[in-house]
């Protein structure tokens, strides 16, 4: 029997910290004093963060699944063509009954690059193709410390102006984002071993970097008075939104793998990889591209999207599993000295005159055992 590891379908710790974060944000934010010290604080920390996330980076496993560039724009053109066209849909639909800034946050997540790690995770529990999603998952993040900005310059508007993106927002997400990544990388070949070696231990750093931010977030949220903004009518369009959007993702990303016919490890690719959005990457960018008084509405969307997809994409992955798990095949005794030490395991006696008939019965099972598993149906 195979057994598989059944990913959580309740809520994470991290969610759980989440919530608390903007829970504690909401009735102790940062005021005065105390709010450039939180900031830099929290700059600081998502500058240690990338540059982590590139001593991470392994070289050899993109090249190996470097090859399969045919899926690898399947993939980029999922996260940053079919994204961006359903969110703008979702804009001009619901313009008129929800939120703009709300609608602005639900646009800005459609920019951003998939997730990495736990693109890969699922993929592995569901029997994908992991060279290719380290691959196609890594290329996504790398790409999108460039290409989310001047998305979010061409397709976005605040406060009525024609663009969101400022030369400010590109020096911040330079040397905030895209210089510590690179320096890390550039280090890998010093710092990978012990990176690898500790990744528990330097999780909370990636968790408390984006707690960090979301607490400044909200911070100046509140007090720009985000609750008077936002109700539960609005709370519950966006997650009929985000989960509206995950689940037409997904259904497209299979349609294209059968129209193109990849193979079934390619296609779990596709689905994981090209439906996934970063919480990592949007959370510090929303930072840097929006007016700090925004950037809490405008990433609460993220937030909601973000845990969507660890539940429809951890439901998946276990069926995924299941349906490509292959039973061992049964090894039965066949000779008349393995069976009597078969028996004696279970405490049995066979009698000598019934020996004969019981090799000739394990026989025959033998061989319908080898007819039904040569078909795929044991």
């Amino acid at each position: 029997m195979v057994r598989l590891s059944k990913p959580s379908f309740s809520p994470d710790f991290f969610l759980l910290c989440l919530i608390a974060t903007v829970v504690g944000a909401s009735f102790i934010p940062a005021r005065g004093v105390a709010v450039p010290w939180v900031e830099t604080v929290a700059d600081l920390a998502i500058a240690l963060l990338f540059f982590l996330h590139g001593a991470k980076l392994s070289r050899t496993a993109i090249l190996q699944g470097a090859g399969n560039w045919r899926l690898h724009v399947y993939v980029l053109a999922s996260t940053y063509i079919l994204f961006p066209a359903i969110g703008l849909a979702m804009i001009a639909l619901f313009r008129s009954i929800a939120d703009g800034l709300l609608l602005t946050g639900l646009l800005y997540l459609t920019l951003l690059p998939s997730t990495v790690q736990s693109s890969i995770a699922f993929t592995a529990i569901a029997g994908g193709n992991v060279a290719a999603a380290v691959c196609s998952a890594s290329l996504s993040n790398l790409i999108g410390i460039i290409l989310t900005p001047l998305l979010v310059g061409l397709l976005m508007a605040v406060d009525g102006e024609s663009s969101a993106l400022s030369w400010r927002s590109v020096q911040v997400i330079a040397l905030q984002l895209l210089v510590p990544f690179l320096v890390g990388h550039m280090l890998r070949p010093w710092i990978g071993t012990f990176i690898e070696r500790h990744k528990r231990l330097l999780m909370p750093i990636d968790r408390g970097s984006i707690l960090l931010v979301v607490y400044s977030a909200f911070s100046a949220a509140v007090a720009g008075g985000i609750w008077s903004q936002v109700g539960i009518v609005d709370l519950s369009l966006l997650l009929l939104l985000s989960l509206m959007m995950l689940m037409i993702v997904m259904g497209a990303n299979v349609g294209l793998a059968r129209l193109v016919g990849l193979p079934r490890a390619d296609m779990i690719v596709l689905l994981f990889c090209g439906s996934k959005k970063s919480l990592v990457s949007g959370v510090p960018m929303a930072g840097a591209v929006f007016p700090a008084a925004q950037v809490g509405i405008i990433i609460l969307p993220l937030m909601i999207f973000h845990q969507i997809q660890l539940f429809l994409c951890a439901a998946l992955a276990n069926r995924f599993a299941r349906e490509g798990a292959t039973p061992q095949r049964p090894q039965l005794p066949r000779t008349a000295a393995e069976i009597e030490v078969a028996a004696q395991k279970l405490g049995l006696t066979i009698a000598k005159p019934c020996m004969a008939g019981v090799t000739a019965n394990l026989l025959l099972l033998d061989r319908h055992a080898d007819t039904l598993f040569a078909t795929g149906k044991p």
